[in-house]
């Protein structure tokens, strides 16, 4: 079951990341690519995955407020401490640092080395997006997919949990969230590629939100 769930997954994504590299094969040959509109359709429908995710991976950060004011509030006003309570705040960190990178992702959030790229042309632009997710992001986020197999595989065998006993037992999960990294970028990866082979056949973008539109007043 396994190993069938593994095959559909890299079928799946080896079919997403050659769409946007036939597109562009496509337009060069004939002019103008057949695949625009299923391209324009898969870059909106990996952006709305890394957008959901964002969303509710943003109610962790809130969460890792509160706890922590909890934690500060127990230990020096009443004097207690909770183990569960200072891992939850890993926990929901960690969650939060890396199920939220497809969508920090999406928003162009990540830091770049912006020598060249800030004053480049869209064509450009778009040209060095292409090659970074093709020559970066996919093996990085594939190597990161196969170094964490095992381990998070073994975690999930034992149930690991925390080697304190008042400590929460899910570190399986947490551990979890390695590979789901690794997914959700992967995810993302294929719109930044449609994107990109789109800006460079000239054709319609999808309408990614701006920036604020999910920003909620607390």
């Amino acid at each position: 079951m396994v190993d069938t769930a593994r095959w559909i997954g890299a079928g799946a994504a080896a079919f997403a990341f050659t769409l946007p590299l036939a597109h562009l094969l496509a337009a060069w040959a004939a002019g103008r690519s057949p695949l625009a509109a299923p391209l324009l359709h898969l870059a909106s429908a990996s952006e709305a995955v890394s957008a959901l995710t964002g969303r509710l991976v943003w109610w962790l950060a809130l969460g890792m407020v509160l706890v922590q004011f909890a934690v500060i509030l127990q230990r020096y006003v009443f004097g207690i401490g909770s183990i569960a309570m200072q891992e939850a705040i890993i926990y929901m960190h960690g969650f939060l640092f890396l199920l939220a990178a497809g969508f920090t992702l999406m928003r162009d959030g990540h830091v770049r080395v912006d020598v060249l790229y800030r004053t480049a042309s869209p064509r450009r632009k778009a040209a060095i997006n292409l090659l970074g997710t093709y020559l970066f992001l996919v093996p990085f986020m594939l190597l990161i997919l196969s170094a964490a197999e095992s381990f998070v595989a073994q975690s999930w065998r034992v149930l690991e949990g925390s080697k304190e006993t008042s400590g929460i037992q899910g570190v399986f999960l947490l551990k979890s969230a390695i590979p789901a990294f690794a997914i959700l970028m992967l995810v993302q990866g294929v719109a930044e590629a449609a994107k990109a082979a789109l800006s460079l056949t000239g054709d319609p973008l999808p309408a990614t939100e701006p920036a604020g539109a999910d920003e909620r007043p607390l």
